[in-house]
């Protein structure tokens, strides 16, 4: 398969690779790890791969999207960018096309490396990049990727309340019309971990009838 190719190539080139089988888990992923270059298929399982595009380049503007397609007329390239994707590739392609693309982006990233990705709230240290937050100077507690998609989904819009439906798309590519409680379940989770007294949040807001909010200033 493709997927297995291409991780087996970069890895040979001594990148390190992580290899989703579909648009849903490549969402969640890239919204909790931060990713030099995400080279994304247009046809996924799941979710398409401009679906996916359009939602990273919400969680992560900045990181470079190359695209990969079979689809090569004019109006699907420009849906493509359009979506967000930086570069463009149309199948079939040679290795050392995609290897050379690789190293373009390579080089833009040395000249404009990304700062730390550390947010600093109510005594909280939390490092959406390490995926880990401390409390009050303390140890390191680790924060799973669905954690790390909704603090970074919450803070990046901490303007306004983003509410439950929002959530369940943008973090966890699901409809928003599917009822589950697993929204509350992740909260209430990722609150022992960040919050100085769960039992009143601050950091982690709840606005009755509407959503959540990020509850500090930072």
């Amino acid at each position: 398969m493709l997927r297995e190719g291409l991780e087996d190539v970069l890895t040979a080139e001594g990148h390190a690779v992580v290899a989703v089988a579909d648009g849903v888990s490549a969402v969640e992923r890239g919204q909790a790890e931060q990713f030099d270059l995400v080279i994304l298929d247009w046809m996924l399982p799941r979710m398409e791969g401009t679906e996916v595009c359009r939602r990273l380049r919400l969680a992560r503007p900045t990181v470079p999207v190359l695209m990969l397609t079979a689809r090569g007329a004019e109006s699907d390239k420009v849906e493509g960018l359009d979506a967000g994707a930086d570069d463009y590739v149309t199948k079939p392609f040679g290795v050392k096309e995609l290897l050379a693309r690789v190293r373009v982006w390579e080089r833009r990233r040395a000249q404009a490396p990304s700062p730390p990705e550390i947010v600093l709230v109510d005594g909280a240290r939390i490092d959406l990049g390490r995926c880990v937050v401390a409390r009050d100077g303390g140890d390191d507690v680790e924060l799973t990727a669905r954690e790390v998609g909704l603090l970074r989904w919450l803070y990046q819009h901490r303007a306004r309340v983003v509410s439950r439906a929002e959530l369940l798309e943008h973090v966890w590519g699901l409809s928003p019309k599917v009822e589950t409680r697993t929204i509350d379940v992740t909260i209430g989770n990722l609150r022992k971990k960040v919050e100085r007294d769960p039992a009143t949040p601050a950091v982690i807001v709840s606005v009755k009838g509407v959503g959540y909010a990020w509850g500090g200033d930072g």
